[in-house]
C-alpha cells in the first residue's frame, strides 16, 4: 500500500511518498499552500499518478504532548481534505520532524538557500518513516 505523508506549513506543505511495499518514505516534492484550490489540484494528481491508497498528516504536538494552535490549524485543513479526498487520512506525531529534517541536510552539506527547497518535504519523509517503522517495531 503506498502512503502519501503531507508535512503541514502555512507557506509550504512537504509531501513524501512510500514505495509499493509500504517500507521506506522518500521526499517527493513541496507543494505550496496557497492558493488552497492549487495545493488541492497538484495533491489529487500525486494521489492519481502514484495510486496513494492512504494520506499521513502530521499533527503538530508541544513537546509535553498537549495540541496548540497549529494543531487546530492541521485538523481544519483534514476536515477541509476529507471534503475532497476519498482515501482514508490518518495523523502522525510530527515534533521535531523539520529540525530533523534541516539537520540531516546541513549534515549532507545542503546550501542554506537549496534547504529551504528541501526541508518540507525530507521532514514528511522523516514523518513517514517514523510511521512505517512503528509497524515493523510492534
Amino acid at each position: 500500500m503506498r502512503i502519501l505523508a503531507i508535512d503541514h506549513g502555512s507557506k509550504r506543505m512537504g509531501i513524501a511518498i512510500s514505495d509499493e511495499l509500504g517500507c521506506i518514505a522518500q521526499p517527493l516534492e513541496f507543494i505550496p499552500a496557497e492558493p488552497f484550490t492549487d495545493f488541492l489540484v497538484r495533491l489529487k494528481e500525486i494521489i492519481r499518478e502514484k495510486q496513494v491508497e492512504q494520506l499521513l498528516v502530521g499533527m503538530p504536538r508541544n513537546m509535553d504532548g498537549s495540541y496548540g494552535p497549529m494543531a487546530a490549524k492541521v485538523k481544519q485543513f483534514i476536515e477541509v481534505l476529507k471534503d475532497t479526498i476519498t482515501i482514508p487520512i490518518k495523523t502522525w506525531d510530527e515534533r521535531l520532524t523539520s529540525a530533523q529534517a534541516n539537520r540531516y541536510l546541513i549534515d549532507a552539506n545542503v546550501r542554506r538557500d537549496k534547504r529551504k527547497e528541501k526541508v518540507d518535504k525530507t521532514a514528511a519523509a522523516i514523518l513517514l518513516q517514523s510511521y512505517l517503522d512503528s509497524f515493523i517495531r510492534s
